[in-house]
C-alpha cells in the first residue's frame, strides 16, 4: 500500500503545479481576503477540489462516478470542456460541445490500444462552438486502460497538455485505489466463502446425530435441538454482508454450544461475561464463534477430559474505551508455542474446523496489524485467546441488525437462566 500512496504524492505534485499554474491565471489578488499569496490561495483551491473529487474514483470508472467528479476534474484543469470515457463510450461530458462526443470517440482507439495520449483539432460545423482544441490522457491501472479523460479548449496549449495529463495520471492512482479495496472485499468474500466450507462436517455429523437419539426418547429436546441446529446453520450460511455485531456474533455461539453440551452434558462448564455497551460493535462475520470451536476441540475433543472431569470455557467482553476486549479461555490441552507460531504464519495446518489463522488474518486486513489475535498457550496449560476490536473503524459496519429478542440477562453479564443452562451447573 506505501507503494501506492507515494504514487499517489509523485501525481499530486504535478497537479499542484498546474493549480500553481491555472491559480496565477485566474486569480486576483484582491479577490484572495486573507488567504494569501495566490499561489497559496491556488494550491488550496486545487487540494480542495481535488480532496472533493478523490471519493467518487474510489469507487472505480462508472458512468455515475463519472458523473460525479467530472466538474471537479474539469475545475481543476479550467477548461470549457472535459469528458471521462472507459473502453467503448463517453461515461461523462461536462461543459459545452458536447457534440463533439462522436468525433472525440472514433480519435480515441488509438490512445485506448497504445496507453500513450494525443492533442488534436476539433472540426466543428457551429460558429459558436468555443471548443476547438481536445486533449486526450489515458487513464491506466497497472498497465491497463481503463479509459481516457479528454480536455477541450478553444485553442491549442502545450500547458493543457501536460496537466490534463497530470490531472489523468491521478485519477488512475484513484482507480488503482478503487482496484485494491475491490481485491481486498473480493479477498474477504472468499475467506467467508472458506470458512463456511471449513465449518466442521464432524460437528455437523455429531450434531445430527445427537439430535437423532432424542427422536424417541425426548421429542420435545430433540425439536429444540433441531430448531438450534437450524438457527446456527442459517446465520453460518447467511448471504449478506461481510460484517456482523457481537450480540449476533454471542447467538450464534449460544446456539453452538446447545448443541455441543447436548453432545457432552456437565463435562462443558461455560462462563460469559459480556458488557452489555460493547453488544452494538460490529466485527468481522464469523469471527468469534471459529474461537470458541477451537476451545471446544481443544478442551472436550483434545483429551483433557477423557478422565470424566470438566472443561472449562470462559467468554468475556469488555468495554475497554474505544475498544471492546473478548477474550476467549479454555483449561484444554493447549499447544506448543512454537507449533502455534507456524500455524499463524501458514506454514502448517490445523486439523479440521476453521483455523486461528484465518480469524487472525481477517482481523489485520480489517482493522491492522495492531489488531491481530494475542494467544497465550503452552502444552497442558490451555489456550487464552484475545481480539481487540474498535468500537468504530471507517467502512466497517454491519448490513443487519442487532438481535432484539436477547435471553434473560444476556445485556448483564450472561447470568441467570441463560449461563446456568451453558454451563450445565
Amino acid at each position: 500500500m506505501s507503494g501506492f500512496l507515494a504514487g499517489l504524492c509523485v501525481a499530486a505534485l504535478p497537479l499542484l503545479a498546474a493549480g500553481f499554474w491555472l491559480g496565477r491565471r485566474t486569480t486576483r489578488p484582491e479577490s484572495l481576503g486573507g488567504l494569501g499569496t495566490p499561489v497559496e490561495h491556488a494550491t488550496f483551491q486545487t487540494l480542495h477540489t481535488a480532496s472533493l473529487a478523490a471519493p467518487p474514483l474510489r469507487a472505480g470508472l462508472t458512468e455515475e462516478t463519472a458523473r460525479k467528479s467530472a466538474r471537479r476534474l474539469r475545475s481543476l484543469l479550467g477548461t470549457d470542456a472535459l469528458c471521462l470515457t472507459d473502453q467503448k463510450d463517453v461515461l461523462v461530458w461536462d461543459g459545452v460541445g458536447a457534440h463533439h462526443r462522436t468525433q472525440i470517440m472514433e480519435r480515441l482507439a488509438g490512445a485506448l490500444e497504445t496507453g500513450r495520449g494525443e492533442a488534436f483539432r476539433l472540426h466543428c460545423g457551429h460558429p459558436d462552438c468555443p471548443v476547438r482544441w481536445a486533449v486526450v490522457a489515458p487513464l491506466t491501472v497497472d498497465d491497463r486502460v481503463h479509459g481516457a479523460l479528454v480536455a477541450c479548449a478553444p485553442r491549442e496549449s502545450a500547458v493543457l497538455v501536460r496537466a490534463a495529463g497530470e490531472v489523468a495520471r491521478w485519477v488512475s492512482v484513484q482507480l488503482e485505489l478503487a482496484d485494491l479495496d475491490q481485491s481486498r472485499t473480493r479477498l474477504i468474500e472468499a475467506e467467508i466463502k472458506a470458512l463456511r466450507a471449513q465449518i466442521s462436517p464432524h460437528f455437523i455429523f455429531n450434531s445430527l446425530a445427537v439430535i437423532a437419539s432424542f427422536v424417541r426418547t425426548d421429542p420435545e429436546r430433540a425439536r429444540e435441538l433441531l430448531l438450534e441446529f437450524a438457527d446456527f446453520t442459517r446465520y453460518s450460511f447467511r448471504r449478506h454482508g461481510d460484517f456482523t455485531t457481537l450480540a449476533d456474533e454471542l447467538h450464534a455461539i449460544d446456539h453452538y454450544l446447545a448443541l455441543v453440551r447436548a453432545r457432552f452434558g456437565d463435562r462443558l462448564s461455560v462462563t460469559l461475561q459480556i458488557a452489555p455497551e460493547v453488544l452494538p460493535v460490529t466485527l468481522p462475520f464469523l469471527c468469534l464463534q471459529p474461537l470458541v470451536e477451537n476451545a471446544v476441540k481443544h478442551g472436550l475433543e483434545g483429551g483433557a477430559v477423557s478422565a470424566g472431569g470438566k472443561c472449562r470455557i470462559s467468554i468475556t467482553a469488555q468495554d475497554a474505551g474505544a475498544e471492546a476486549l473478548v477474550v476467549i479461555e479454555d483449561d484444554g490441552v493447549g499447544m506448543d508455542p512454537v507449533v502455534l507460531r507456524r500455524i499463524l504464519a501458514g506454514e502448517v495446518s490445523p486439523s479440521g474446523g476453521i483455523g486461528l489463522s484465518n480469524v487472525d488474518d481477517r482481523l489485520r486486513q480489517v482493522y491492522g496489524d495492531d489488531y491481530g489475535l494475542v494467544i497465550e498457550t503452552a502444552v497442558g496449560a490451555g489456550m487464552k485467546v484475545t481480539a481487540r476490536l474498535p468500537k468504530y473503524q471507517p467502512g466497517v459496519h454491519s448490513a443487519g441488525r442487532i438481535t432484539q429478542e436477547l435471553p434473560g440477562d444476556f445485556a448483564g453479564g450472561f447470568a441467570g437462566d441463560f449461563a446456568d443452562d451453558l454451563s450445565g451447573e
